[in-house]
């Protein structure tokens, strides 16, 4: 993505973050039309558009070269707001999956198993259908019954895959994947990954690919039962809820033209403070979008874009164009140095 340098704007305004791609040996070679990139003869396919990650490049602004890692080290509250105080790193991690074989089945550990490890959080993630073809699964925990000593004797015998719980998706589908929840992605659909910002994952079984397995982790932070499956959507006032969870919000958000900033976030319900300002990430699911504003230039957003919106942000216009879906991504906060949850 093209780095474009503005001068005399809001330091603060919404800014584009370029995509860095993650190579995965289970990826796709030709990541079109969602963003131009092909692997090229003897180069790992690509798996992974990491759009929030800590070495993601500020695209545009006044910020425009930097990692967003150093950027949430210098100016949390400018970005985070009032939760700053409780966290100064990059709350979310967002992606988007490109899977032309099965990922391992894999796990991951929540935030007690991780701090115990000494890491900061453990991974929750959820998944939002962009597309899937006819008969596209995923693999969302055990099925009803499954013993842990059963998990064991099939992850012995190769034979796991026959112990999980398909599930079938189609575009526009959100899926919840609770830490702790045994999972895998399937072939024929394209996810947007929202989750912890944490990249622990414990694999279980990975069809013989020689990769490292982590079989006493993974034990130790699976849970038979979790609150895992698919989340049917709740239609409010000018959006669609799409999950509200202990660590993330999504929503799709309509924008019949033109949309103010200052109705994006959802107003406070009757006899509730209004809600301070905070984080936001904005994506582009389908269409196109046009981000305009008095003290900044116009940003345009393709398909797959992504821009953040940081707590300080000046007030902007969200144009849609060609058939815009755009899905607002924010983080929850809950306890300091546990997670995340909406105020």
């Amino acid at each position: 993505m093209e780095i474009i340098t503005q001068s005399a704007n809001s330091a603060w305004a919404p800014f584009r973050i370029a995509p860095w791609f993650a190579g995965r040996v289970w990826g796709s070679r030709d990541l079109h039309p969602w963003y131009d990139r092909v692997a090229g003869e003897g180069d790992e396919p690509t798996g992974e558009a990491w759009l929030t990650g800590d070495q993601c490049v500020v695209a545009s602004g006044a910020h425009a070269g930097q990692t967003l890692g150093a950027l949430f080290a210098e100016a949390p509250e400018e970005l985070l707001g009032p939760a700053a105080s409780r966290s100064g790193a990059s709350p979310l991690l967002i992606k988007v999956i490109f899977a032309k074989e099965k990922l391992s089945v894999q796990v991951h550990p929540d935030d007690k198993m991780a701090q115990k490890y000494g890491e900061p959080r453990g991974k929750t993630e959820c998944w939002y259908v962009l597309d899937a073809e006819p008969g596209a699964q995923v693999a969302c925990g055990l099925k009803p019954g499954v013993t842990m000593d059963q998990v064991k004797a099939a992850i012995e015998a190769g034979t796991l895959e026959n112990s999980l719980n398909l599930l079938p998706v189609a575009c526009g589908e959100m899926i919840l994947v609770d830490a702790g929840t045994v999972h895998s992605i399937w072939p024929g659909s394209i996810l947007l990954e929202t989750q912890q910002n944490c990249d622990l994952t414990y694999r279980m079984y990975d069809y013989g690919r020689g990769r490292e397995l982590h079989i006493q982790k993974s034990l130790e932070a699976t849970r038979l039962k979790t609150r895992s499956g698919k989340i049917p959507p709740r239609m409010l006032p000018g959006r669609t809820l799409l999950l509200e969870g202990d660590y993330f919000r999504i929503e799709r958000i309509q924008v019949a033209g033109n949309r103010a900033s200052a109705s994006i976030p959802e107003p406070a319900l009757p006899g509730q403070a209004e809600p301070k300002p905070g984080l936001q990430y904005l994506f582009v699911a389908a269409g196109t979008a046009r981000i305009t504003g008095a003290r900044f230039e116009t940003l345009e957003l393709p398909m797959g874009g992504i821009v953040a919106v940081p707590a300080a942000s000046p007030e902007f216009v969200v144009e849609g164009i060609r058939g815009l879906n755009l899905i607002r991504i924010t983080p929850c906060w809950t306890a300091p140095n546990q997670g995340w949850r909406h105020p």
